[in-house]
């Protein structure tokens, strides 16, 4: 692990890999370290916000010794994400992973998932932990708009979209399910920490 102040209050830790991160965050879940106000994952980063009433030197020793979990357990709730499967970019998902587009859903739907990070959007979480098989590259020319709750592939994750916006990843189908609602705590429906799996819905 590599430790960078970020700002006076703040300490960026750098890992290896997303495995990591999500290892160090579930362990930072389970025993919350004195002083530390916030806990922001990413991809190959932790992000560490505290009060006065700690260092960062200190965090870093205290991180140093945190016991990691061999795998990445489940810290927050379990959701069900009803898709269809009319994405319009199901087909070329299919070419690149050379599966027939039915076996893709199929093994959409098999997968279990972990939210490793929120990003790009509010409540845009970064699903990982589906099937090796189904990891695409990004679009070579990304939309101007993409419509609200289009669930997307690139790379490792699974992604939706909690509102319209640009976008440059597969688009395999859409839900209906509301991703971010600030009348609700947490507004995200799929936070950090969280596990999901996804369900065939009718169009």
């Amino acid at each position: 692990m590599r430790f960078l102040r970020a700002g006076r209050l703040g300490v960026l830790v750098e890992v290896d890999d997303l495995g990591t991160v999500l290892r160090l965050h579930a362990a930072l879940r389970r025993q919350p370290l004195p002083g530390v106000t916030d806990v922001v994952p990413a991809a190959r980063t932790v992000l560490l916000l505290h009060d006065d009433t700690t260092t960062p030197s200190r965090l870093a020793d205290q991180v140093r010794g945190l016991p990691l979990p061999e795998a990445y357990p489940a810290t927050g709730p379990a959701v069900v994400i009803p898709v269809v499967y009319d994405g319009p970019d199901l087909a070329e998902i299919a070419r690149q992973t050379g599966l027939a587009p039915g076996e893709v859903v199929e093994r959409h739907l098999a997968g279990s998932y972990a939210v490793a990070f929120i990003g790009f959007a509010p409540g845009f979480a970064y699903l990982a932990g589906g099937d090796p098989a189904l990891r695409v590259t990004r679009r070579d020319s990304p939309r101007t708009r993409v419509r609200s709750g289009s669930v997307a592939l690139a790379g490792e994750f699974t992604g939706i979209y909690p509102r319209d916006g640009p976008g440059g990843w597969q688009l395999i189908g859409h839900t209906a399910a509301p991703l971010w609602d600030l009348t609700r705590q947490p507004p995200a429906l799929l936070p950090p920490g969280a596990r999901a799996t996804f369900a065939a819905a009718e169009a």
